[in-house]
């Protein structure tokens, strides 16, 4: 009788995942950052910027999968 391996569940980081947004087609989104610290001197173009959601750079993406590997 063969004994079966146990297989484990990863975590998932929860800092990470409260952050990081996933579309559809599997993108990394995140917020921009600076958005609420002195934003009196920012112009408005660029508080309107803040509510969009960015890319996550390409370098950080394969840590992220790791940090979050059900996503």
């Amino acid at each position: 009788m063969a004994t079966k391996l146990k297989k484990y569940k990863l975590k998932t980081h929860k800092a990470s995942a409260s952050r990081i947004h996933i579309t559809g087609t599997g993108k990394m989104m995140k917020l921009h950052g600076s958005r609420s610290h002195l934003r009196r001197k920012k112009t408005s173009a660029l508080k309107r910027g803040y509510d969009q959601k960015e890319a996550v750079a390409i370098g950080l993406v394969r840590r992220l999968r790791k940090l979050m590997p059900y996503a």
